[in-house]
């Protein structure tokens, strides 16, 4: 029997609400895999189920980004063995020592790439991938807004943009944050002079594309730094919600482009999870992007990791580790 544990929230609510668990865990069904796990991504969507913004039942194993290893095979499983080493960023469940996941939203994990990197990289590399390559056809000399630049997605979409020939004009929360960022320009400072900045630095333009993972605390100074039929990609909730939209200020803004992608419809099959694993593993490779791990916590102590990742405490990824 195999000795397992995870992390769980009863209630909704702060991180204190999160606790440790014993469980064992089933054996894997048909199409799934059961894996013992390595390292665990650290992402503010968990923090969005521990809250209720987004719903789940109760209780909610947390987290959904997750490297380890195949210790047993469901069946009808075919292109996955015991001993491989495979990762997910898909469903809940992430924070535990083992777990079981279909094998259609396994990726498998290049013998180049340590677990702990894997973990820190997969969901924030592939969001960045989605976000830097579906959303319009981004050319040289485009230009991008990207909030939060110095954390989790940001420091992997800032280089996976530059290295495109988008000019990118990124803002962070702190003069530090700012300095950590290679950038064609880095900023800092409040959200109410960021849209006249950006316009300073785009000779009265505007941006092409603004990427805001913030929401409702950036989402005036977004709409105000965008051109005439730009697009803004709101991608995430780290400040709360983004107000209702008038679509009346979408027309005076210059007839501008709103959406609201998640990654999960981005690699909604097989074929389009490994294309995108794909893309990000060959420009980890390159060495156009790299995890950067900026901090690691126990899995036990994963309440003290959601303290500071909503504190804004953190840099680049955190990883949690069994």
């Amino acid at each position: 029997m195999v000795d397992a544990w995870r992390m769980v929230a009863r209630t909704h609510g702060g991180p204190e609400v999160i606790a440790r668990e014993a469980f064992v865990p089933d054996a894997p069904d048909e199409g799934q895999l059961l894996i013992a796990q390595e390292a665990i991504g650290l992402n503010f969507i968990d923090t969005y189920y521990r809250t209720g913004l987004y719903p789940a039942p109760l209780p909610i194993a947390l987290g959904g980004e997750s490297v380890g290893t195949v210790i047993a095979v469901g069946r009808g499983v075919t292109g996955f063995s015991e001993g491989d080493r495979i990762g997910t960023v898909s469903g809940l469940g992430a924070y535990a020592t083992h777990r079981i996941i279909p094998a259609a939203q396994a990726i498998k994990i290049p013998n180049t790439v340590s677990a702990q990197d894997a973990a820190a990289m997969m969901l924030k590399g592939m969001t960045a991938c989605y976000l830097a390559e579906d959303m319009i056809a981004l050319k040289p000399g485009h230009i991008a807004l990207v909030h939060a630049a110095a954390g989790g997605v940001g420091s992997v979409l800032v280089p996976w943009l530059r290295d495109k020939g988008v000019t990118v004009i990124a803002h962070s929360g702190s003069p530090e944050k700012a300095a950590s960022v290679d950038a064609d320009h880095s900023l800092h400072g409040p959200f109410e002079n960021l849209a006249s900045i950006v316009r300073r630095r785009t000779d009265e333009v505007g941006v092409d594309i603004v990427y805001d993972g913030i929401g409702k605390d950036s989402w005036t100074a977004s709409l105000a730094s965008l051109k005439r039929r730009g697009l803004m990609v709101s991608f995430g909730n780290a400040s709360g919600a983004v107000p209702p939209v008038n679509l009346l200020d979408l027309s005076k803004g210059g007839s501008l482009y709103v959406t609201r992608p998640t990654l999960f419809d981005y690699i909604a099959t097989p074929d389009d999870l490994a294309r995108c694993a794909e893309r990000l593993f060959d420009r980890m490779s390159r060495g156009v992007v790299k995890a950067t791990i900026g901090q690691s916590f126990p899995l036990a102590s994963a309440a003290d990791a959601h303290r500071a990742l909503e504190a804004r405490r953190t840099t680049g990824s955190t990883i949690l580790l069994p």
